[in-house]
Order: structure tokens, then C-alpha cells, then sequence
């Protein structure tokens, strides 16, 4: 089944987009799940180094390619080689809802609970992160954050949050993961 739904920038990217163009400047960066491509377009503004954005809808990558910016097709790191100084990730993180259909979920929803997306995430990040690097990413209040936080912890990773926004039903927040 091919997905061509791009998730459209809303709240979530923009209070992402807002720290990326602090922290991209010089840096080697790696927007996965880049979607619309507005954290690649960021980073890239704030003269990042190098941008690499990456996403699994082939849609995406095509129109992040059209605005100038080396995008590839991946399954969060299945195609990613090397390491970055920032690696920048706002996931599908809502809880799966049976209604949704097919191609809406696969921009929404993080899993059964919402979370298992973001575990993934960065059990294969480590690989992939630099030393004196940087992880940029957004949780909710309606993902579960406790197995985040141990994931976290077991990979031997720090974070606090940076930024944070109450919206109607849930608060998003911005975490910066980075090694102690």
C-alpha cells in the first residue's frame, strides 16, 4: 500500500522548527520522518553543515527533494549511514485508533500505545548520534512516557525538556537527548 498523505505542519513542527534553527548552525543533520520537510528547510536556514532528511512515504521524499534538500527513503535508520551531530524526529506519536484509516494512521499513530515508534527511534539512534551530538524530539501527554524516559536512561542518554505547548487536549513537548 503506498501512503502519499504528507503530515502538514501544525503545532507540534513549529514548536520543533523553532529550536532546530537554534541548534542546526555548523552541524551535520539528519531530519528523520521529515514529512513536509519544514525541519530540513529549518535546519538548513539556520546553515547546517549538511541537512539529510529521510522518510518512509516516497511522496515526501519527492517533495523534499523539489525544495532543494538531499532526502532518501527509509524506515527511520533501515538506509541511514554515518553520524550526526543532530538528529531531529517529530513522530506519529498518538495511541492507535481503530477508526483511523490506513494512511491517516501511518502520520498520527506512534502504535497500539503510541510510544513503540519512539522506542524504535532511538534504540537505532545511538548508532547513529556523535558523541557531542544532539537528539531534537517531540513527546505528548497522551504517549506513554515512562518507557521513554528507562529507553532513555538504559542507553546511557540525559534529557531535559527544552520547550513545551498545552494545546486543547494534550501537552507536546520537545525533548533534547544527548550523552551525560
Amino acid at each position: 500500500m503506498t501512503n502519499n498523505l504528507i503530515y502538514e505542519p501544525s503545532d507540534d513542527s513549529f514548536l520543533l522548527a523553532k529550536q532546530v534553527k537554534k541548534y542546526a548552525k555548523n552541524k551535520k543533520v539528519l531530519d528523520i520522518g521529515s514529512g513536509s520537510g519544514i525541519q530540513a528547510l529549518s535546519a538548513k536556514k539556520a546553515k547546517a553543515k549538511s541537512v539529510l532528511a529521510s522518510d518512509i512515504n516516497k511522496s515526501a521524499v519527492k517533495k523534499i527533494k523539489s525544495l532543494g534538500i538531499e532526502s532518501i527513503y527509509s524506515n527511520l535508520f533501515s538506509k541511514i549511514k554515518g553520524k550526526y551531530d543532530l538528529i531531529i524526529f517529530n513522530p506519529p506519536y498518538l495511541p492507535k485508533d481503530e477508526r483511523e484509516d490506513y494512511d491517516s494512521s501511518l502520520i498520527t499513530s506512534g502504535g497500539k500505545r503510541g510510544d513503540e515508534l519512539t522506542l524504535k527511534f532511538l534504540q537505532q539512534a545511538k548508532k547513529h548520534l556523535e558523541k557531542s551530538g544532539i537528539i531534537l524530539i517531540i513527546v505528548s501527554s497522551l504517549t506513554p512516557f515512562e518507557k521513554i524516559k528507562k529507553t532513555i536512561k538504559s542507553l546511557n542518554f540525559k534529557f531535559k525538556i527544552i520547550d513545551s505547548k498545552k494545546l486543547f487536549m494534550e501537552k507536546i513537548s520537545l525533548l533534547e537527548i544527548s550523552h551525560p
